[in-house]
């Protein structure tokens, strides 16, 4: 039982530290523009994929079904980062 705990203390610190990543690239250089809304975004989807890994880590037994549900997760949660970022999809989300 701790040891899931930890996990989600991890999640909840780790989402506010790399969010400061962008904001600190904001004051260096031009190039990162993020507003209030992608922060918002990228925290929603970021929370989202770490409470969603934690569930399938605690739900599924088998090793090869938890490997393989993780990879899919995050194979799909970088394809809508990517979508949002720069729209490589070219949907109406898409990033510009």
């Amino acid at each position: 039982m701790i040891k899931q705990n930890k996990r989600l203390f991890v999640i909840v610190v780790a989402i506010p530290i790399l969010l400061l990543i962008p904001l600190i690239a904001m004051y260096f250089t031009s190039e990162v523009k993020w507003t209030f809304f992608d922060f918002c975004i990228a925290g929603l989807l970021l929370t989202g994929a770490g409470f969603s890994i934690e569930f399938i880590l605690r739900k599924v037994k088998a090793r090869k079904q938890r490997i393989a549900l993780v990879l899919a997760f995050i194979i799909v949660f970088l394809m809508i980062w990517a979508e949002l970022a720069v729209g490589i999809f070219n949907t109406p989300i898409g990033g510009h």
